[in-house]
C-alpha cells in the first residue's frame, strides 16, 4: 500500500529522474571508471533507479530493484570491483535524490523511508555481489583442478597422469575419473601414475591411488606408479600401508620402459 508521502515522492522522482540519474551516474562513477564506462554504468543505473520508481510508485514489485541490482552486481564480481565499491555504487543512489530535494521540506518524511528501501537494497546487491564472487572462485578452483590432472597418451596403448602439488581426496577420485576416461577413449592397455612432483602422500590418498588402480584392472589395464621419492616412501611404510603387487617405479622414465616392454616393444639407441 502506498502512502501519500510516498505517492509524492516518487512522482517527484519519476519527473526528475533524468537528473537524479545525472547525479548518481557521476557519484558512483568516482574511482571506477577505468573499469566500467560512463554510458554503460548509466545505462545500468537507469534500469534499476526505473524500477525504483515504480517501486515507490506501487507499480512494481518491492523486490524487483534488488533483483536487477543483484544481476548487475554479478557481473561487478567478475570486473573486479570490491566490496566497498559495490556497496558504494548503491548507497549513492540517497545522495543523489537527497541533492535533488533538499528544498522540499514536505518531502523530507517520504525520504526517510525511501532511505530504508535503498539501504535495503545495498545489503541485497552486496550479498549478491558476495555469492557471485564464491562461485567465481569456486568455478576458478574447478578448472585449475581440471588442469592440474591431465591424462596424455605416450605410445600407443599406454597413458600418462603426471601429477604436481597435493593431492586430496577430491582431486585422486578426478584422477580416477579420468584416467578410466582415457583407458576407454584410447583403448589403451598401460596406465603409469607419476607421482614425482607430489609432496606428501596419507593413508586417504594412498587408499585412492590403490582404488585406482584396482579400477584399472577390471578395464583390463596394467597400472604402475612411479615417481615415489624417499620421503613418500617412508611415510608409507609408517602409515602401513600395502601395496601389495602394485607396480612401482622410480622414474617416469622407468615406467614408460616397462609399460614399452609389456606391450613387446624396446627403446633402442638410435
Amino acid at each position: 500500500m502506498v502512502d501519500a508521502d510516498q505517492a509524492r515522492l516518487a512522482e517527484f522522482l519519476g519527473a526528475g529522474q533524468p537528473k537524479v540519474l545525472d547525479q548518481w551516474t557521476e557519484a558512483a562513477g568516482r574511482g571506477v571508471s577505468d573499469r566500467i564506462s560512463p554510458a554503460e554504468l548509466r545505462r545500468e543505473l537507469a534500469e534499476i533507479l526505473s524500477l525504483t520508481v515504480a517501486v515507490q510508485a506501487g507499480q512494481g514489485e518491492a523486490t524487483a530493484g534488488p533483483r536487477r541490482a543483484g544481476l548487475q552486481e554479478r557481473s561487478r564480481a567478475r570486473y573486479g570491483f570490491s566490496p566497498r565499491e559495490t556497496a558504494a555504487t548503491v548507497l549513492s543512489l540517497k545522495e543523489a535524490v537527497y541533492s535533488q530535494l533538499a528544498d522540499s521540506v514536505e518531502l523530507l518524511p517520504a525520504y526517510l523511508g525511501f532511505t530504508r528501501f535503498v539501504d535495503d537494497l545495498g545489503l541485497q546487491t552486496f550479498e549478491a555481489f558476495v555469492g557471485a564472487r564464491e562461485q567465481i572462485i569456486a568455478d576458478q578452483a574447478e578448472s585449475m583442478l581440471e588442469l592440474s590432472t591431465p591424462v596424455v597418451r605416450l605410445w600407443d596403448g599406454i597413458i600418462a597422469v603426471p601429477l604436481v602439488g597435493t593431492l586430496d581426496s577430491a582431486r585422486t577420485q578426478l584422477v580416477m575419473e579420468k584416467m578410466l576416461e582415457a583407458l576407454v577413449a584410447t583403448e589403451a592397455e598401460h596406465a603409469v601414475i607419476d607421482i614425482t612432483g607430489v609432496p606428501t602422500v596419507d593413508t586417504e590418498v594412498a587408499q585412492h591411488l590403490l582404488k585406482t588402480v584396482v579400477a584399472a584392472r577390471l578395464m583390463g589395464a596394467d597400472c604402475i606408479i612411479t615417481g615415489i621419492r624417499p620421503q613418500i616412501a617412508y611415510t608409507i611404510v609408517s602409515l602401513g600401508i600395502e601395496f601389495g603387487d602394485v607396480l612401482t617405479k622410480q622414474t617416469l622414465a622407468d615406467g614408460l620402459a616397462h609399460a614399452l616392454s609389456r606391450s613387446g616393444l624396446k627403446v633402442v639407441p638410435a
